[in-house]
This record gives structure tokens, sequence and C-alpha cells, in this order.
């Protein structure tokens, strides 16, 4: 079976407590998560990424440093592959589309409490410990 390939980033800046991560809520599926979606053909996981945080987010980012990746079994029984990236906003205003509903700059411990798939602690902590993790907002 083909595996599903999508990319998404985490978003970090420094907040009036320090260091925030950006996370949406997508109602679909009523989850807190980063943003990310699936690969168009063709498309370099890269450009994706990039790509999906736009469009959910309103915000245009750079990619510094690769994050671990996810694997897992989609909604439609396929396996399914997200590669991530640490994310600089270069520009932009946050805002939403139809997939997500509310996006959230929050610190990391409220991150931990806040995303819905044990899966994206791995990448929150990949991407907070990571160096050069403390840029300008």
């Amino acid at each position: 079976m083909t595996v599903v390939r999508a990319a998404g980033g985490v978003a970090l800046r420094t907040g009036a407590e320090g260091l925030e991560v950006l996370v949406v809520h997508r109602p679909k599926y009523d989850d807190w998560t980063f943003p990310k979606g699936k690969c168009e053909p063709g498309e370099a996981d890269e450009a994706c990424a990039l790509r999906e945080v736009a469009e959910e987010t309103g915000l245009a980012c750079a990619l510094e440093g690769e994050l671990p990746s996810t694997s897992y079994v989609d909604s439609r029984h396929r396996p399914k592959r997200v590669r991530y990236w640490r994310l600089r906003v270069a520009g932009g205003a946050l805002s939403f589309d139809h997939e997500v509903d509310e996006a959230r700059w929050v610190t990391p411990a409220e991150a931990e409490q806040l995303l819905t798939y044990g899966r994206d602690l791995d990448v929150l902590h990949a991407a907070v410990r990571a160096p050069g993790a403390r840029p300008g907002s």
C-alpha cells in the first residue's frame, strides 16, 4: 500500500512569557495539532510544509531544522507519514481558512496539555530543544 505523504511545521516565536509555539484546531477532527497537510503530486515535502502552514494560518514561514516525522494510519486506513520542520515566521498575519477555526500561540507546557495526539509531543519537544529555538517574534 502506498504511504500518504504529508508535511507541516512548528512555528516558534518569543512571547511575553518566553518561547511560544503555534497550534491549530481543526473542527473536522475536533483536534489540536500543528499545521500540516497532504503533499500534492510532484510537490517536495519542504514546499508542502510551507504551503500548508500558510494555508492554515496565513503566515509565511521559513524552514529551519527538520524535526522528527510521525507515522500512523489515517481515517481511511492508509499508512501516513508526516515530515515536520521548525519554522521561523517571515511575514503574514494569523488568519484561518476552512480547515482551521482557531490557532493559538502557547508556551511549550501549554502545548503539551492542548495537543490531541501523543505523537505530536516528540515533535514539540524536538522543536523547543533544537539549537536556535528562540527566534525573534
